[in-house]
């Protein structure tokens, strides 16, 4: 059995929303905030990477 890469988005923002990305199949939308001295936040709900641009070099 294999597992799926975790999906990762980078993004400019410190705040994001995300919702699943898969319409109804997906997520209720929660908005994470991306701590200024991590550079990353993972969705509790479907484990996606947000990387803020500034620390994107570093994190991938």
């Amino acid at each position: 059995m294999t597992t799926q890469a975790q999906e990762i988005e980078i993004t400019d923002q410190w705040r994001v929303a995300c919702d699943g990305g898969e319409g109804a199949l997906g997520h209720p939308r929660v908005w994470l905030t991306i701590p200024k001295d991590v550079g990353f936040v993972i969705c509790p709900y479907c484990d996606k990477k947000y990387i803020h641009t500034s620390f994107a070099d570093k994190l991938q």
